[in-house]
């Protein structure tokens, strides 16, 4: 984009030096002893006019060489008009005005749309940042919940009293007693004999 817009801008210098000379020779043919295209004083003054549009193209300021290019033409026509200008002279400076115009306007495009590209890359690199940002304040969020979470359980841990130790029911033995003896009369309804 910047690179058309060099050409462009490239093709304007031409076409002003183009303009500025052509406005010079006419303005040299003014001094002619035979009746003058174009009046001295007039010729002059469209030079100025002419410089003025090449400092603003130079200085890669297409909006203000074309009000200054209007101008330009204006004077040009009031010139014709009043007869300082011929009709031949007054039409092959407007031919050259309309070129370095066209070349004008063009750069008023490239401009623009340069600037937009680059509006539209600053967008999106301050969207890319501001969603990496907002990631890591996620990010950072989260890990501070998860230590804050795990902090409160250690410390819950650590504040629980511990379990109380019930005491296992005593085991009794019953003494040992000789069975034997017992077992012998089992089963036959006898008691003592």
């Amino acid at each position: 984009m910047m690179d058309s817009l060099g050409s462009k801008v490239g093709r304007l210098r031409v076409g002003t030096r183009l303009l500025a000379a052509g406005l010079a020779v006419a303005a040299l043919a003014g001094c002619a002893p035979a009746a003058p295209d174009l009046d001295s004083k007039t010729g002059t003054e469209l030079q100025a006019q002419v410089l003025a549009v090449s400092t603003a193209a130079a200085n890669e300021d297409p909006s203000t060489g074309l009000r200054i290019l209007d101008e330009l033409a204006e004077h040009l026509t009031r010139a014709a008009a009043n007869g300082d200008v011929s009709f031949k002279r007054h039409q092959s400076i407007m031919k050259a005005i309309d070129a370095v115009r066209a070349d004008l306007r063009a750069a008023v495009t490239a401009k623009a749309a340069a600037s937009t590209a680059a509006a539209k890359k600053a967008a999106a690199s301050k969207a890319a940042a501001d969603k990496a940002a907002a990631a890591k304040a996620a990010a950072e969020a989260a890990a501070e919940a998860a230590a804050a979470q795990n902090a409160t359980a250690q410390n819950a841990a650590a504040h629980q009293a511990p379990a109380a130790l019930t005491p296992q029911p005593a085991v009794t033995t019953q003494p040992a007693t000789d069975n034997r003896a017992k077992g012998s009369n089992k089963g036959k309804g006898k008691k003592g004999g």
